[in-house]
């Protein structure tokens, strides 16, 4: 056996085994490695997106959130700015009400006073006529002298 010709038929066999691998099996293994590297970049990407839309969605939900505490506590204040109100008119209400009780006790308590007085006038004209008659021992007329009377009555 001679090895020159051993040497060129191995590299002829293996030059038709490169060819045969460059045709037929190299561009399958080479669109699989392309495919996976899109696969892997579109996966990559798509993840980029989704730390993106996670991290959009959670500042939104942050605003929404600051927001709502916002809209509560200006609901909270305008509620105890209402029961503040509702508490000064009732107070106002209460002061008028006492007020108004205070008022017409006092026009009651002079409307009282004014009878009195008009008793009293009248039982001291009762009074004086008894004394003036027991003193000159005369009846005394009440019609002919109501002049005097009144002008008595007013003096005391």
């Amino acid at each position: 056996m001679n090895l020159n010709l051993t040497l060129i038929g191995q590299a002829i066999s293996f030059a038709i085994f490169v060819w045969f691998c460059m045709k037929f099996v190299w561009p399958p293994v080479i669109a699989a490695l392309e495919e996976r590297s899109k696969k892997i970049a579109d996966g990559l990407e798509a993840a980029n997106r989704a730390s993106r839309d996670l991290e959009l969605a959670q500042e939104q939900a942050d605003q929404i959130l600051r927001e709502s505490k916002d809209n509560a506590a200006e609901i909270i204040e305008q509620a105890n700015k209402r029961a503040n109100q509702m508490i000064d008119e009732a107070k106002e209400q209460v002061i008028a009400d006492g007020k108004r009780l205070r008022e017409a006790a006092q026009a009651e308590i002079e409307q009282d006073v004014m009878r009195a007085k008009e008793a009293l006038r009248a039982q001291v004209s009762v009074l004086a006529f008894a004394g003036a008659e027991k003193i000159l021992g005369a009846t005394i007329d009440e019609k002919a002298h109501s002049e005097i009377v009144e002008q008595l009555a007013k003096e005391l």
